[in-house]
C-alpha cells in the first residue's frame, strides 16, 4: 500500500467505531478458528465470509427488502498499492506476494479472482531520493542524471516530471514500469493501474465529487485522526493542481458542485514535506475534479469503492495510522464496507531496513540472477505475521529450506506433521508445476561447480557426486546445472568462500622448495587410492606435519595450484569434487 505523506503527521488515532476491524487479521487469530496450514487459507476464509455477507445482505432502508447490489458473478478482487517514488526494492514486493497467495487459494477454491495493484502516482514528489535505478535495475546515484530537473519538480505529480532516464512516459511510469516487471518476473498476474489515468479519465470523478458534497462529515471523521483538522473549520478533502506551477497545492478556497464540470477554487499554497517546505507560487486558480487528488486518507478508501475490493495486505506502519482512519472514512463518509484488512510484518536486508537513500536495496531482478523464482516465491510464502531478514550473504540456508519443502512434498525425506501440511498445500503455489523428476543441486555445491567454467566438467563432477541419476531426463539435468550460474552469482556477489575460478587449462607459475613437492606428491598418492572429503582434509595437515612443512603454507600451495590464489574453499572437500585424475595430475604438476 501507498506510503505517502497526504496528512500522516499529528495522528491521534482514536478509532472508536464499535464495529471497527483490527488489521492485525494473523497476529489475532482466535482459538477456535478453523487451523490451516497455509496462513492464505486463514484471510481467504474472512474473503469468502465477507462476499458471502455482502452478498446475502438486504436494505430494509425503504422498509422492503431488496438483494444486495453485488452481483454473485462479479470476480473478488485482491489489491495492492505503490506511491511510485523511487526505487522499487524486493521489500515493495511484499504487498505483491501475500496477496498473489491470497488470491491463489481463492483460486484454488474455484473463485474468480482479481489481482490489481494501484500505481499511486498522483501523489507528488516530497523529496529527491539519492539512488535510482534504470529499468534493467542498475542503481544510479542521483547525480548521474538532471538531478536539477527532479528539483525544480518538487510538490508536482510523479507522472507530470519527466522521467530521469528518457525511456519512459514520466518519472511515476518509470518506476510503476518496474514493479509491473518485478511481478511478471515471479509469475504474478497483477493489473497494474494508474492513479492518474483513474482521475484523468473521470474513474475518480463519482466518488470525489461525493466526499466533497459531503465534505463537512469528511472534515468530523478526519479530524479524529489529524490533529491538524478541525472538525468546525474549513478544510476541504482535495488537493488541486496548480495550473500556473503544476504543483500540487492543499489550500482550497471555494467549491461549487453545481457547475458543469464541478470546480474548485484553490491558492496555490506552501507544502510541508517533512523536515523540508516546498514554495506555492501563490497563485489562484479554478481546477475542476479531475485536475488534482484527494488526499491519502479519503483516496485509500475511494479506491476501495471504485475498483471494489474484497481484500487488502499492508505494511504495519498503517495499521496504527491510515487503515482506522480508512475504514471510519469507508462506513462514514463513503458509506460502504472496507475491504478484509491484513497486516504483513516487514523484512529486513542483511539485517538493516531497506532504505534507497543509504543504498540497502537490492531488486527482483538482482534476486532472481542468484536463485530459481520459486526459491523466491517461497520465502514470500512463510507466514507474513513474522519480521524475517532477507540474508544475501545466507542465501544458501534460504536455498536449502526450499529444496527440503520440496522434498517433503514429494516424500523424499521426512518430515513433521506440520511441515508435511505446510509442503502439501504451499508448495504447488510456488512452484510453476510439480515435477518428481526435477533435480535440486545443493547450492553450496552448485557453487562449487561454478568455479570452473567447462559445463561437461560440471555434469560430470555432479554426475559422479551423486547429485543427477544416469536415468534423469534431459530438461532436469538442464534445470539442475541453471543453479550452477545461480550460485556462482552469488559467490560473486558476496565474494565468499567459493569465489574462486579453477585454473583447469595450464598450471598458474609456482615454486615449492623439495619438502613442499614431496607433500604435494605424498598427497596426490593419497588423493588417486580414493578417500572422502574430511579424510582429504585430515591428510593435508599430517602430510604437512611428517614433511616439516608450514601447514598454511601447505594450503597455499595447493591454492596456488588451482586457483593461482595464496586462499582459498575448504580444499579436502574442493578436492573430493573434482575429477581424481585431473587433481593428481595437478599436486604432480603434471598437468
Amino acid at each position: 500500500m501507498s506510503t505517502n505523506g497526504d496528512g500522516d503527521d499529528g495522528d491521534t488515532i482514536d478509532a472508536a467505531e464499535s464495529e471497527a476491524i483490527s488489521p492485525y487479521t494473523l497476529q489475532r487469530e482466535e482459538a477456535s478458528e478453523t487451523r490451516h496450514a497455509f496462513w492464505a487459507d486463514t484471510v481467504a476464509d474472512r474473503v469468502e465470509e465477507r462476499v458471502a455477507d455482502q452478498r446475502e445482505a438486504t436494505d430494509k432502508a425503504s422498509g422492503e427488502e431488496r438483494p444486495a447490489s453485488r452481483n454473485p458473478e462479479e470476480p473478488i478482487v485482491v489489491k495492492g498499492g505503490i506511491s511510485p517514488s523511487g526505487v522499487p526494492h524486493l521489500g515493495n514486493v511484499n504487498e505483491i506476494m501475500r496477496g498473489y497467495f491470497v488470491a491463489e487459494v481463492l483460486r484454488d477454491r474455484g473463485h474468480e479472482v482479481r489481482q490489481v495493484f494501484t500505481a499511486d502516482d498522483r501523489d507528488p514528489l516530497r523529496k529527491l531520493p539519492r539512488t535510482l535505478c534504470d529499468l534493467e535495475g542498475n542503481l544510479v546515484d542521483l547525480g548521474e542524471v538532471d538531478a536539477g530537473a527532479l528539483g525544480r519538480n518538487l510538490g508536482a505529480p510523479y507522472t507530470d516530471i519527466p522521467d530521469p532516464f528518457g525511456c519512459c512516459d514520466s518519472y511515476g511510469d518509470h518506476f510503476a514500469t518496474i514493479i509491473q516487471n518485478s511481478a511478471d518476473a515471479v509469475d504474478v498476474p497483477i493489473e497494474l493501474v494508474s492513479n492518474t489515468e483513474l482521475y484523468e479519465s473521470g474513474e475518480f470523478e463519482n466518488v470525489t465529487r461525493f466526499v466533497l458534497e459531503h465534505r463537512e462529515r469528511a472534515r468530523q471523521v478526519l479530524s479524529k485522526y489529524q490533529d491538524t483538522v478541525d472538525a468546525n473549520g474549513d478544510y476541504v478533502p482535495f488537493n488541486p493542481i496548480c495550473e500556473e506551477c503544476g504543483k500540487i497545492t492543499e489550500t482550497v478556497t471555494s467549491v461549487d458542485l453545481e457547475s458543469e464540470p464541478p470546480t474548485v477554487d484553490y491558492e496555490c499554497t506552501d507544502m510541508d514535506a517533512g523536515n523540508q517546505t516546498i514554495d506555492g507560487c501563490g497563485h489562484e486558480g479554478t481546477a475542476t475534479l479531475r485536475e488534482g487528488k484527494l488526499p491519502w486518507r479519503f483516496e485509500w478508501p475511494a479506491q476501495w469503492q471504485l475498483l471494489d475490493v474484497d481484500f487488502e495486505p499492508f505494511g504495519k506502519d498503517h495499521a496504527e495510522g491510515s487503515w482506522p482512519s480508512g475504514q471510519d472514512v469507508a462506513r462514514n463518509v463513503l458509506e460502504i464496507e472496507p475491504p478484509v484488512p491484513m497486516v504483513y510484518e516487514w523484512f529486513t536486508l542483511e539485517g538493516e531496513p531497506f532504505s534507497s537513500s543509504e543504498g540497502n536495496v537490492i531488486l527482483v531482478s538482482d534476486v532472481l540472477e542468484l536463485l530459481e523464482p520459486e526459491v523466491l516465491r517461497y520465502f514470500f510464502a512463510k507466514d507474513p505475521a513474522k519480521a524475517r531478514d532477507f540474508s544475501i550473504e545466507r542465501l544458501d540456508q534460504l536455498v536449502d529450506e526450499f529444496d527440503r519443502l520440496e522434498a517433503i512434498y514429494f516424500g523424499e525425506i521426512e518430515g513433521s506433521e506440520d511441515e508435511r501440511a505446510f509442503a502439501e498445500r504451499v508448495y504447488p503455489f510456488v512452484v510453476e508445476e510439480p515435477q518428481k523428476e526435477r533435480i535440486r543441486l545443493p547450492y553450496t555445491f552448485a557453487a562449487v561447480l561454478g568455479m570452473t567454467d567447462d559445463p561437461d566438467l560440471r555434469e560430470e563432477i555432479a554426475r559422479r557426486e551423486g547429485h543427477i541419476p544416469e536415468d534423469a531426463p534431459g530438461w532436469a539435468v538442464d534445470g539442475a546445472l541453471e543453479r550452477v550460474e545461480q550460485a556462482r552469482n552469488w559467490a560473486r556477489r558476496t565474494g565468499n568462500e567459493f569465489d574462486y575460478e579453477l585454473k583447469r587449462s595450464e598450471i598458474p607459475d609456482h615454486e615449492f622448495d623439495a619438502d613442499t613437492e614431496a607433500a604435494l606428491a605424498e598427497l596426490a598418492d593419497f588423493i588417486e587410492a580414493g578417500h572422502d572429503p574430511d579424510e582429504i582434509q585430515g591428510e593435508i595437515y599430517e602430510t604437512a606435519r611428517r614433511h616439516d612443512v608450514d601447514v598454511g603454507d601447505f594450503f597455499a600451495a595447493g591454492y596456488r595450484l588451482f586457483f593461482d590464489e595464496e586462499q582459498g574453499p575448504k580444499l579436502g572437500s574442493f578436492l573430493a569434487k573434482v575429477d581424481r585424475e585431473f587433481v593428481v595430475g595437478r599436486l604432480r604438476r603434471e598437468r
